[in-house]
Formats: structure tokens, sequence, C-alpha cells
């Protein structure tokens, strides 16, 4: 029987015409990859919904790199969907008189242009609703209130915890949901001085920055039975609102909402000496 003699590796590279080093190329990558996938799935128990480029940003990693590896190992940021509730019908009320200045200009300061919105939530069979006014500028959401029923009151609470903390804004920029069109909301802001600004009637994109938020806020709060209780599930809204104000990196900001705030105010003080 003939024995079949073993050829060495550098004997291979050799006739192959490459580096001996070239061989172990493959593996050394995956390697590599293999670590890289350990260390997105941890990042990913903190921040769920981050897709490659806020990986990228978080791990300060190339994100073509990042992709490849989220592609080669099947992982996927978190991505749930919601029961929604029956949309009220309009009544064939007539557009709003408001101007849009959505259309017309982005803030380059905080305290110019809120933005509010209400979403819902369904929990334990019933619906809860959660009501934000948002910061254009710098995307934190500087007030919000949480309650069984929309109405104005919903909103009117949500805008008093952001006045509680914030400066009233010049504008605020809301849909044509009959919470914004009441006359209780009209006087109220006409109280705090702020100009009212409305989307185009059935255009839910025109106040896009609550639509993404939200989109965004109920991937990060989770599936809503591991909270036994109502009580546990508020707790879980404020945690994440903290986080998002505080933690999450904006794709748009490269950073949280609150570290581009701080940004905004150094620079501002910086120009002002």
């Amino acid at each position: 029987m003939t024995s079949i003699k073993q050829i060495t590796k550098k004997e291979l590279a050799k006739k192959l015409g490459v580096s001996r080093s070239s061989l172990y190329y493959q593996h050394k990558l995956s390697a590599k990859d293999k670590a890289l996938k350990e260390l997105i799935e941890s990042t990913l128990t903190k921040h769920p919904e981050y897709g490659h480029k806020r990986l990228a940003l978080e791990l300060k990693i190339n994100k073509k790199r990042i992709l490849r590896v989220m592609n080669n190992f099947g992982i996927k940021p978190r991505r749930r969907r919601v029961q929604r509730p029956k949309k009220l019908d309009d009544q064939g009320n007539p557009p709003s008189k408001f101007p849009n200045v959505y259309k017309l200009w982005c803030p380059l300061i905080p305290g110019v242009l809120w933005a509010g919105d209400f979403t819902y939530i369904y929990f334990q069979g019933k619906f809860y609703y959660l009501a934000t006014f948002i910061d254009v500028c710098t995307r934190e959401i500087v007030g919000y209130h949480i309650a069984s029923h929309h109405s104005y009151d919903l909103i009117s609470k949500a805008l008093d915890n952001a006045l509680e903390k914030h400066p009233s804004p010049l504008w605020s920029h809301t849909d044509q949901g009959a919470e914004y069109t009441s006359a209780n909301y009209k006087k109220r802001c006409h109280r705090e001085r702020i100009q009212i600004s409305m989307s185009d009637k059935g255009s839910p994109w025109q106040n896009g920055f609550q639509e993404s938020f939200y989109g965004k806020f109920k991937i990060s709060l989770g599936y809503l039975d591991q909270f036994e209780s109502l009580g546990e599930l508020v707790a879980g809204i404020h945690q994440t609102m903290y986080y998002y104000n505080n933690e999450r990196i904006h794709s748009s900001l490269k950073m949280s909402p609150i570290s581009y705030k701080k940004l905004l105010t150094t620079t501002s003080d910086r120009l002002l000496v």
C-alpha cells in the first residue's frame, strides 16, 4: 500500500504562489468575528433596538464590519408589533387654520419648537395612553403623562410636566386631533404664550419626530408581559424615558439628547466669550 506524503503549509503556500501567513487568515478572521458577535450580543442586551449604525457608534467600530458580522450570525435588533386601538371618526371637522411651521424650518437651539402627540400601550386587555412633548432641536422628551383615557386632560398634564422643568417654547406643533384643536388647548397655549402649529390634516409624517420616537420607545420598553402590574409598567415607562433622554444614542445626533443639549450649551457659552 502506497503511503500518502503529507505536505507542509510552507510547501503548499509555495505551490499556490501565496504567503504562508495567508493560509491562516480565514481562521483568525473567524475568531475575531466570533469575538465581535459576543460583543454585539452583549450590547444588545442593554440597547435591544440598536441597528448596525448605532452599534458602530456605541462600540466605535466600522459600521460595515458590524453589519457583516450581524448578517453572518443572523443577529437582528428587537422589533415588535403592537395592537392598535380603533381610530375615532373625526366627525368631518374642518381643517385647522393654524400655520404648519414643520414645513418651514427646523430650530437650531432648544426651546423654540416642541412637538406633541400621544400613543397607546395595550396592557392586560386594556389600552393606556402616553402623551409626550419633544424638543425638536435636541430630541429630548421634555414632558410626558400616562392615563387610561386620551383627552385634553392627558395632553394638559404632559404640558404641565414639561413646563415644570423648562420655559415655554415659542411654538408647539401637533396633529389635528380633537385633543389639540379643543378650545381648552388653544386657551392654554395662549396663556403660556405658546404659538400653535399643526400638521396638515391626515399627514402624520409631518410630526415625524414624535412618530419616530414612539416606534423606538416601545422597542426599548420591551415586551409588556414582563410587567406584572400597572405600577410596574408605569415604573418601566419612567425608566425608559430616562434611558432615551440620557443614554440611548440618537442616530441623527450621534449621542443622547441630553449630551447633545449640553454640547449646544457649551458651544454657545464659548461663542459668547
